[in-house]
């Protein structure tokens, strides 16, 4: 197997500072069981090892083929979350992942279905982890289950994927929303999550918050926030990355 180069120390010391500050907000939000998700998207697996070493198990990444090569290279009890949008043809090879915990981006109950056949054939022990993607803001151009169908997808996942864990609802939001408080978006996905504790007798997570709203995201129940540049700073072109 390829080795992984070892970070410098100043880049150690770089991502331990700034994981430190980001978990403080995370520990210290109403939502005591909140997970940070390290976004590490076109960087380095160097840049990984630094922040596993200070404890960070949880990364995301948005490209099934970046993410199947770092998960070859990077230590196995990483928990690796994918966070890019989901397409069909691409559920075998997130499924040869053995460490994958979650698929944040389920868009539809045959995209679901589609992941479950897969990784149940590729004999994976316990179940993955999957969120429903919404889209919250109804943006055209955004990925996601429209809200008036995610009830639909939620009681398909649990009728007919036996080899997937439901853990929550997921949105990215608008980029108009995110400069308001509270967060329009933000606060859809908390109804929408109320809506189908009352209608389907599920308790789910909330995945929702970025680098630059993750703390008012969890001011309002976020479980699991998604941040990469407050970590590692702002990414480099792809062309440009080196595992």
């Amino acid at each position: 197997m390829e080795s992984v180069e070892t970070p410098s120390s100043q880049r150690t010391a770089e991502i331990a500072h700034n994981l430190s500050e980001i978990n403080a907000a995370v520990k210290g939000s109403q939502t005591t069981s909140a997970r940070l998700v390290a976004v590490s998207k076109y960087k380095p697996a160097s840049d990984i090892l630094a922040a596993y070493a200070t404890g960070q198990r949880h990364f995301g990444e948005n490209y099934v083929q970046e993410l199947c090569e770092k998960a070859a290279l990077l230590p196995s009890d990483i928990n690796w979350h994918f966070i890019g949008r989901l397409q069909s043809n691409k559920c075998k090879a997130l499924a040869a992942i053995p460490n994958l915990w979650a698929v944040e981006t389920i868009d539809s109950a045959a995209k679901a279905r589609k992941l479950n056949d897969a990784w149940t054939s590729a004999g994976n022990q316990g179940l993955l982890g999957v969120f429903v993607q919404v889209n919250t803001s109804n943006e055209e151009n955004k990925g996601g289950v429209e809200k008036c169908d995610v009830e639909d997808v939620v009681r398909e996942i649990i009728a007919s994927c036996a080899g997937l864990c439901l853990k929550g609802l997921m949105t990215i939001g608008s980029i108009e929303g995110s400069n308001k408080r509270p967060n329009p978006d933000f606060l859809s996905l908390v109804a929408l999550r109320d809506q189908l504790k009352q209608s389907v007798g599920v308790d789910l997570e909330l995945s929702m918050g970025m680098s630059d709203d993750f703390v008012h995201a969890l001011e309002l129940g976020a479980s699991n926030v998604r941040v990469g540049s407050k970590i590692f700073g702002s990414r480099l072109p792809k062309s440009t990355l080196l595992f």
